[in-house]
């Protein structure tokens, strides 16, 4: 029997609305909903207001820096709030932080836990070295089976039997992001605030503008779906923030331009209820050129009913069923793009209905975040029996 009380201290440069982001947000609530001690120490971001103060604690500190004077400065007020608290689980979700953590656990003999939420590019040994933090835990929580292959293949030097390399999928809120749920005032209401045409197909493309997200490809993709298969009453939406990266937007509408898709594509910077979002398009693409360690467009879609494109790599491959609840496409090719845009274009409501039907069961069935946080809290038990 475990007569210790189970407090779990998350560790996140920021709390946004990013994957990882969220992740943590759930498990916080999750911990103290079955009465651990939950605490995230961050250094802010727009989901800490949106945390129930009365069940999380949250401490600001700057664990975001990679400052080694800032690191250092980390150590020791984690290792203060550890001893003040009585931590006995510290569970990282960001290599700056990682490091901070890892001292601090070893100096107060505290369980040290890591997620890797994504394929950290390393050029020379020196980021192999420092992204290796990730692996110096206990446990090592991989999101997606793409996650755990990377990390057998690129660091196995650091991976020992000692060491527990698990993978959990990333949940996503079904509740949340739920057809039924949605309502239809609202759905007039962003029409009108997006200038939507109802009688036109609808096509979204979630996330942020960065060029490794595809967009480019995308836009290639629509103007060979009206010259080669003539298909034009179509709408499409980017929707997502530049996030400062002015000249890569500027080449977005610059694309959008040359190809004369003005009147047809919409750039809309970004959306507070992304299920109202999701409710308004016929499909959804994730169009990604490098690989999605997760992919929650591809997830998030399927659990609003929604049939998705997504690219054949990363994550999209663990989490899409190909032809049941969308398509999987080669991931440079915007020819393919388009055929997979104009055969779903062709079908009727009732088989993107049947399809979207599938992709909810799918997610409900092994995406849903209760799962995912159970499995974390399993674990953090299994540790501390140690």
């Amino acid at each position: 029997m475990m007569t210790t009380k189970i407090n779990v201290l998350q560790v996140i440069p920021k709390l946004g609305y990013g994957g990882a982001e969220t992740g943590c947000y759930d498990i916080a609530h999750y911990l103290a909903e079955q009465n651990c001690g939950s605490f995230i120490a961050t250094s802010g971001g727009e989901l800490i207001k949106f945390v129930k103060k009365n069940k999380v604690g949250i401490f600001k500190l700057p664990v975001h820096s990679k400052n080694p004077i800032l690191i250092i400065l980390n150590i020791i007020f984690l290792t203060i709030l550890i001893l003040f608290k009585k931590i006995n689980i510290v569970h990282a979700r960001s290599r700056a932080p990682a490091w901070s953590c890892y001292f601090a656990c070893l100096l107060t003999n505290t369980v040290f836990v890591t997620t890797f939420h994504g394929t950290y590019n390393f050029k020379n040994k020196l980021k192999k070295f420092y992204n290796s933090v990730m692996l110096r835990s206990k446990l090592t929580i991989a999101g997606s089976n793409f996650i755990f292959d990377h990390i057998n293949e690129h660091y196995n030097e650091y991976l020992n039997k000692k060491k527990k390399l698990r993978v959990i999928f990333r949940g996503i809120n079904v509740d949340y992001f739920n057809q039924k749920n949605i309502s239809v005032l609202k759905q007039e209401k962003l029409k009108k605030e997006w200038e939507l045409d109802t009688n036109k197909f609808t096509i979204l493309m979630p996330g942020r503008l960065t060029s490794w997200k595809g967009q480019e490809k995308f836009i290639e993709a629509l103007n060979i779906l009206m010259e080669d298969y003539n298909f034009t009453n179509f709408q499409a939406i980017l929707l997502g923030s530049d996030q400062g990266r002015k000249v890569y937007s500027k080449k977005l509408n610059s694309l959008v331009e040359r190809y004369s898709l003005t009147k047809k594509v919409k750039f809309i910077n970004h959306c507070k209820e992304m299920p109202l979002a999701y409710s308004l398009a016929d499909v959804v693409v994730s169009a990604s050129i490098e690989p999605e360690a997760f992919g929650r467009v591809a997830v998030e879609s399927q659990s609003m009913g929604k049939l998705i494109i997504a690219s054949n790599i990363g994550g999209s491959k663990e989490t899409v069923l190909n032809r049941k609840s969308g398509f999987l496409y080669k991931h440079d090719d915007p020819r393919e793009l388009a055929k997979n845009l104009n055969t779903v274009s062709q079908l009727s409501q009732e088989q993107l209905k049947l399809m979207g039907n599938e992709g909810r069961k799918n997610i409900a069935k092994k995406f849903d975040v209760e799962i995912m946080c159970d499995s974390n809290l399993r674990e953090y038990k299994k540790l501390l029996k140690k």
